[in-house]
């Protein structure tokens, strides 16, 4: 394994996971600047998830179970504009979920083919208690 979980998560799943709750906040109508300020992130990383040029390799949608976590998060943001350190550890807390649910081990043996998924249950026994 030359790619490790915590790779994975910190530069496709986590990425994927703020895409999602991007595209969901721009669909409640808010420009870019308004997400940008909500998420504590600059006004281009939200054009750059909107263009799919970040975040885009992972679709979280196809995870009803996910997609509804990021739903109630949009909300949340929206509702009661939590810091930026109540968003960052959502969105850890959900991208861990993820992992710990086996979602992302297919992907991860794209991205290192040297990884059996078959063989592999690091991140499930790591994070299937979350």
């Amino acid at each position: 394994m030359k790619t490790n979980a915590f790779e994975v998560a910190s530069r496709y799943v986590y990425p994927s996971v703020r895409r999602r709750l991007v595209e969901l906040l721009r669909a409640e109508g808010l420009k870019q600047t308004e997400i940008a300020e909500l998420l504590h992130i600059t006004q281009s990383a939200v054009s750059r998830y909107l263009r799919m040029d970040r975040g885009a390799l992972i679709d979280v949608s196809t995870f009803p179970d996910v997609d509804a976590e990021i739903k109630a998060l949009a909300d949340r943001v929206l509702q009661e504009r939590p810091d930026e350190y109540v968003v960052h550890s959502e969105l850890v807390r959900i991208a861990v979920r993820m992992l710990g649910k086996g979602y992302v081990c297919s992907f991860h043996s794209k991205v290192d083919p040297e990884l059996d998924p078959a063989e592999c249950r690091v991140c499930i026994e790591l994070f299937g208690g979350s």
